[in-house]
């Protein structure tokens, strides 16, 4: 059964409502918008019903609060008023409500109101799911096509996600850039990271399959596939559209080889002006080269990466995050030993 939240200052206003919807869906009533915040901490609803003139926190700073988390962003909130002027409307729908039901209110409207936003919250949420889908597909085929034409790197980007999930736990417990990675939807984070190297497309595959060290030139050229990453993910969003998904492949594509001491490319940025995802990245990436054999080196025990890591902390690496690194090298080690 849905869970219903009415706020209203009015008991009988929240007498009624209950009434009203009772028999269909699980409903929760509170007097003010400071006991609903305090409910939300662990009840999370399907909607909100909201009274727009309350004491202390009125209907329109509860909204832009809700609208302001990200957790509770996407909560339908439908207000109840008996102000009818279109002021209020405007103000209301500019803020994110989705629709308004005058008090007092008939029973079978507010049941058919609530029924018609809960039905398309539920189609929305499948269509996102559906497009999630099909976005970690064209992923999955993209990273698989860049690890297909380089042969020394096998399994690198299933390593390298679960070695970033690692991170972000081990950070989040730790306290490490908590304020930025509690914003974050990880999950969506990580699938983004797969595209790191995606810019190696347009990399010959007499460098990219090299079977001995690059000279000086074919370096440079291997190089510039962080900044062919970032074209190549400004085409997508020229053609698709900005969003989180591509905003954060975007930086993980061209921040990856960044330094902490600003000597990294392809932008020279230095310390906290590197992405944190670059930062994240800069150590996964690594640790994982460190460890896997290549036709122009034989793999680095687990001692030995973390070791030349921990060497370059401060230096190459956020030395915050090397720590956290250093802390959880057990789980990266079993990482490594499960997925070749």
């Amino acid at each position: 059964m849905k869970t219903i939240f009415v706020v209203d200052d009015s008991d009988t206003n929240l007498s009624m409502a209950e009434a009203a919807l009772e028999e269909w869906y699980h409903i929760m009533t509170m007097p003010s918008a400071a006991k609903m915040f305090m409910l939300l901490e662990r009840v999370v609803p399907d909607l909100i019903l909201l009274d727009i003139e309350m004491p202390q926190m009125d209907g329109f700073e509860a909204l832009q609060k809700l609208k302001n988390d990200p957790h509770l962003a996407d909560i339908p909130v439908m207000f109840l008023t008996g102000r009818t002027d279109p002021e209020v409307e405007v103000r209301g729908f500019e803020i994110g409500a989705v629709d308004f039901v005058t008090k007092p209110f008939s029973a079978p409207v507010l049941l058919n109101r609530i029924k018609t936003h809960l039905d398309i919250d539920k189609i929305i949420r499948e269509r996102t799911a559906q497009l999630h889908r099909l976005q970690n597909s064209i992923v999955s085929v993209l990273a698989n096509i860049v690890e297909n034409r380089d042969k020394g790197t096998g399994d690198h980007i299933e390593r390298t996600s679960a070695y970033i999930k690692i991170l972000i736990d081990e950070m989040m417990k730790r306290g490490i850039y908590t304020d930025e990675i509690k914003d974050w939807d990880v999950e969506k984070i990580i699938s983004s990271a797969r595209m790191h190297d995606l810019g190696k497309i347009s990399i010959t595959d007499i460098i990219v399959n090299k079977p001995g060290k690059l000279t000086e030139a074919e370096y440079e050229i291997m190089k510039t596939h962080a900044l062919e990453g970032e074209r190549i993910i400004d085409e997508i969003i020229a053609q698709t559209g900005e969003g989180e998904f591509l905003r954060n492949a975007r930086l993980f594509a061209g921040c990856h080889h960044e330094r902490w001491d600003g000597k990294g490319y392809p932008h020279g940025l230095r310390g906290i002006e590197i992405p944190l995802q670059g930062r994240i990245m800069a150590i996964v990436d690594v640790y994982d080269a460190l460890v896997s054999e290549r036709p122009y080196k034989k793999a680095f025990t687990d001692e030995e990466a973390v070791k030349i890591i921990m060497e370059s902390a401060g230096s190459h690496y956020d030395p915050k995050i090397a720590e956290v690194f250093y802390q959880a090298k057990e789980f990266f080690k079993a990482v490594r030993t499960e997925v070749k």
